[in-house]
């Protein structure tokens, strides 16, 4: 099945690097999102980035719990991410953590791909199983 739809961010909260050395920073970021079309509902993301000298080069990995309905089956998953930017060349990966899903989501397995428009609105494709 496939799931699409938006998502807007918020509270984007950064805490001091934990590792700052050279031009290489690692730190600790937490936001919120809410979710809108087949997957409604809200989710918060605890994310480890890194950034470099180079401004097109960065990573971050990420564990996000999402609670509300997919396709109207309500429940919670959780998603993990892992992306990187090589000098602008983009990869990204979310999946769903296997058995992370409660309720009517339970035994749910996918992958999330996410886009963002040039005027900055991100939007998903879903692809999973239940």
């Amino acid at each position: 099945m496939t799931a699409e739809g938006t998502f807007d961010t918020a509270n984007w909260t950064p805490q001091p690097p934990l590792h700052d050395r050279d031009g290489v920073t690692i730190g600790l970021v937490t936001l919120d999102k809410t979710w809108h079309g087949d997957l409604t509902g809200t989710s918060v993301v605890t994310m480890l980035v890194t950034g470099t000298p180079v401004e097109e080069s960065r990573s971050y990995v990420a564990m996000e719990r999402i609670e509300g309905a997919l396709h109207g089956r309500p429940g919670s998953f959780v998603v993990q991410h892992d992306a990187v930017s090589d000098a602008g060349a983009q990869s990204l990966r979310c999946r769903v953590v296997p058995d992370s899903a409660t309720g009517e989501l339970r035994g749910l397995r996918g992958e999330i791909a996410i886009s963002i428009a040039p005027d900055g609105t991100h939007s998903y494709t879903f692809d999973h199983t239940l």
